[in-house]
């Protein structure tokens, strides 16, 4: 055989027996691949953009110089980023609340409280962000950020005052609470209403009827929670957006004022607003709201809290701030038993089968309660509600809802409403006399008056009449002047 045969042959022989090997010899089988098998409520979980919309934290940003990036135990703290990643949050409304007790320092307060939010993103710009818009949120999603938003609980804040309402829009305020537990000057809250040291308004003044249409025009959400029954019936009445209730449950489970009946839940599916459920004991579970609520125990922490404050007064006669007692009121609260998650869950199921499941949502109030259902520690603890919802039914598609598409769904709406409002340039939006003998009877300041004049004109001349008419109600020349420059033709 010639070399060149004899190393074909060698090849060929070796093809051969490589694809038929010798009968003696079993061909080894692949071993099967096995995969963990998915765990369907974390699959849910971890897809989910979770939106929770009241946080108290910004005190704690403030007052105690508090970091979002420290790791810090359950009984200081229900937030801190670590803890949000564990529960897969994925923004958060961090309230901007200002105690009354800052009378003639609202705004002050306020600005304070937003600016410790934007301390905490610009210290923490790999792990979280500000956001102003639904695309924002959205946004930080995709980019694994935490989305930080801005929502002012308790409409004293503006001061009676439209331009600081639209000042508080530009910085990037985009709820607001129309009262807190304080009736002001032009809404009540159900958290005084039974009180008859408190002067009242049926609802709304005028003005308050306003800050709602003008919340509209900017694009900010309205609030209703803490709000009494006839301030939120008007508010519906005259929202062209949709309302949220950014702390609140059901009132037929947990008969509460600062809770919702069954017919304001119904109202808000006519709305199109969402009710984000609070995780606070005394709000979710009616024996835990028995027990916390007895006279002789509320007056006991009261005079503790009171002891305290004078104890540790502040040199500069500054307020001493919720913050600073909440440790004692949390231990105030130990001496009820926790209620069970199944109470938490409960609030969430009627919600959605009373509104119906595109109008509930989550609120949690974390960092602002002194006491949570079991097993809800802090924010990582999100997780177990998802498996509770799904423990019950709920479909992948109603959690991811409840979750925050519900909620996303709202602001994207008022987003849509305020585009339109603001596009909208008719003859109706002038200002008639009888708008502005309501305003000046609601005792709105000159400089208000001017503003809301040269915004939206007068429809009517300014004759010797009417102007004897606002001299008599002492109505500033200016006002005037503007009025007479303003008429719409």
């Amino acid at each position: 055989m010639k070399p060149q045969h004899f190393l074909a042959y060698i090849l060929f022989s070796s093809l051969a027996l490589a694809q038929h090997p010798t009968p003696h010899k079993k061909a080894a089988k692949a071993a099967p691949v096995t995969r963990p098998k998915e765990d369907p409520v974390l699959a849910i979980h971890q897809a989910a953009l979770i939106v929770d919309t009241h946080a108290d934290t910004p005190q704690r940003f403030l007052d105690e110089n508090f970091d979002l990036g420290q790791n810090t135990p359950v009984t200081e703290g229900h937030i801190d980023l670590d803890k949000i990643r564990q529960g897969n949050l994925g923004a958060e409304f961090f309230s901007i609340w200002v105690e009354p007790e800052f009378k003639g320092h609202y705004s002050q307060r306020a600005m304070d409280l937003i600016d410790s939010v934007y301390q905490q993103a610009a210290r923490h710009p790999d792990k979280m962000t500000m956001a102003f818009t639904a695309d924002d949120i959205s946004r930080a999603h995709d980019q694994h950020k935490f989305a930080a938003l801005l929502g002012i609980e308790g409409g004293h804040a503006i001061e009676n005052d439209m331009r600081l309402l639209r000042d508080f829009y530009r910085i990037g305020v985009r709820y607001m609470t129309l009262t807190w537990s304080n009736t002001n000057e032009w809404a009540d809250s159900s958290g005084d209403i039974q009180d008859p040291n408190v002067k009242h308004h049926n609802g709304m003044t005028d003005f308050g009827k306003d800050v709602v249409r003008e919340m509209n025009r900017l694009g900010m959400i309205v609030d209703i929670s803490h709000v009494s029954d006839a301030t939120f019936y008007q508010a519906l009445l005259i929202s062209q957006a949709p309302v949220i209730a950014s702390h609140s449950s059901s009132r037929e489970l947990t008969n509460q004022p600062r809770n919702m009946t069954d017919d304001m839940l119904r109202a808000m599916t006519n709305n199109g607003g969402v009710v984000m459920v609070n995780f606070y004991s005394a709000f979710i579970d009616e024996n835990y709201r028995k027990a916390s609520s007895n006279p002789e125990k509320i007056k006991q922490r009261d005079a503790e809290v009171e002891a305290y404050k004078k104890a540790h007064a502040h040199p500069d006669g500054s307020p001493v701030t919720y913050d600073e007692t909440a440790a004692l009121e949390k231990k105030w609260a130990t001496q009820f038993p926790r209620p069970p998650l199944k109470s938490l869950i409960d609030h969430i199921d009627h919600v959605a089968k009373v509104a119906g499941i595109d109008h509930v949502g989550l609120g949690s109030d974390f960092d602002g309660v002194t006491s949570l259902p079991e097993g809800i520690d802090s924010v990582a603890d999100l997780p177990k509600i998802t498996q509770a919802l799904y423990q019950r039914g709920y479909t992948r598609e109603q959690i991811l809802k409840i979750l925050g598409g519900n909620f996303m769904r709202v602001l994207h709406e008022v987003e849509v409403t305020a585009k339109r409002l603001q596009n909208e340039r008719k003859e109706s939006d002038a200002l008639s006399f009888e708008d502005i003998e309501l305003m000046v009877g609601n005792r709105v300041s000159a400089a208000q008056l001017i503003d809301r004049i040269k915004q939206h004109g007068v429809n009517f001349d300014l004759t010797p009449e009417t102007r004897a008419r606002l001299k008599i109600e002492k109505v500033d020349d200016s006002v005037l002047d503007a009025m007479a420059k303003e008429r719409k033709k």
